[in-house]
């Protein structure tokens, strides 16, 4: 869901590339629909291992999962702890592709402020969405240097 949020938003800002831990066989019919819903096909979409992508390239890590990763891990590292959805309820599918649509979103904002040299606030009312605090802008101040490249 986080890719095809990207995807669709962030084109201009972001390179999604989704891998996993531990990826799926396959991306759940569930989670097709529910992001048909928004008019984003992820039909095509297939989990990927983090040995399938080029870590390298890859400026920041989002971890949706809330799981530690790899101590290996040099790239930057986003906690965001979403609900796993396998298993659940239609209801529990679109609640949290709707937490990730908003989160997506304001790293979206915050990603295109600090590219035009602005500051990005997060709204005072979405303090409590789970992200490990320090949040957008103290990433934004380690990675500095790198969007001015």
């Amino acid at each position: 869901m986080a890719e095809g949020f990207a995807k669709a938003y962030g084109a201009d800002v972001l390179e999604p590339c989704s891998a996993g831990l531990g990826p799926a066989g396959g991306v759940p019919e569930l989670t097709v629909q529910v992001m048909q819903e928004k008019n984003i096909d992820v039909s095509e979409a297939f989990p990927k291992g983090l040995d399938g992508v080029d870590r390298a390239s890859i400026d920041l890590i989002v971890n949706l999962t809330g799981s530690p990763l790899p101590a290996k891990m040099i790239t930057p590292v986003e906690n965001w702890n979403v609900r796993d959805p396998i298993g659940e309820s239609d209801k529990v599918y679109r609640q949290v592709r709707d937490d990730i649509e908003r989160r997506i979103q304001k790293l979206i904002l915050a990603t295109r402020a600090e590219m035009n040299g602005e500051e990005y606030s997060e709204p005072a009312d979405d303090a409590e969405d789970g992200e490990e605090r320090g949040g957008m802008a103290s990433r934004f101040d380690r990675w500095r240097a790198r969007f001015r490249q």
